[in-house]
């Protein structure tokens, strides 16, 4: 029973790691430059990067099988230069995390810069300071809080991702099978004993996440 279980927990812990870590370093560098830069269509730019929080997972799993499957350029491309698909992987999966969490964190942290003084920031650059000397010891620290908040969010997010995640990763047993949509066949199939596991397993995670963040957030302050 417990052998049954791990495989999709084991995957998708590492699916979401993997993919926090690239949706950290993606929405932290444009949440930045979006805070502090302002040009003609940054609206439409800001709409189209926040579009995949409220899209259906299906229709971003969609896109996403449109853009990186196996008739596609890029699909092909990729297939030709390492012989295997991108989609139906476990990669795919963390594409599909990543598309569906970055909005969320690139909003958190976005806010967080928008709250760092830019006064600030001129007197290190007045004082010599590179930009990334700025970013590091003046923009991140101030923002740090929103920083983690967006990076727990991420991580809970793309540990949940069911729709997307089935429309370009598929769900076989032992390669791409997480637990979303372990539970969605579990459900289909009355083994409602699994299923519970699996939720009550994706919420502990969750709970632990959002209480390190909280915790986080009451010692800096």
């Amino acid at each position: 029973m417990i052998g049954g279980l791990l495989p999709p927990i084991l995957l998708s812990l590492k699916i979401a790691v993997i993919a926090s870590l690239f949706v950290f370093a993606l929405a932290a560098t444009t949440a930045r430059k979006m805070a502090r830069i302002d040009f003609p269509g940054k609206s439409v730019l800001e709409t189209a990067l926040l579009l995949p929080l409220v899209l259906p997972p299906s229709v971003v799993g969609f896109v996403l099988l449109a853009a990186f499957g196996r008739r596609s350029p890029i699909g092909r491309a990729f297939e030709s230069l390492f012989g295997l698909p991108i989609v139906f992987t476990w990669g795919s999966a963390v594409l599909a995390a990543v598309v569906v969490a970055y909005p969320l964190a690139y909003r958190t942290m976005k806010a967080g810069f928008e709250s760092v003084d830019p006064e600030l920031e001129q007197s290190a650059r007045a004082a010599g300071a590179g930009e990334w000397q700025v970013f590091r010891y003046i923009s991140v620290p101030l923002a740090s809080r929103a920083l983690t908040a967006g990076y727990i969010l991420g991580f809970a997010r793309g540990l949940g991702e069911f729709g997307a995640t089935l429309m370009i990763a598929g769900n076989i047993p032992g390669r791409t099978q997480t637990i979303p949509t372990a539970i969605y066949v579990a459900v289909d199939g009355g083994r409602t004993a699994q299923a519970w596991a699996w939720a009550g397993t994706i919420a502990l995670i969750s709970f632990a996440m959002l209480w390190f963040a909280e915790r986080a957030g009451r010692d800096r302050t």
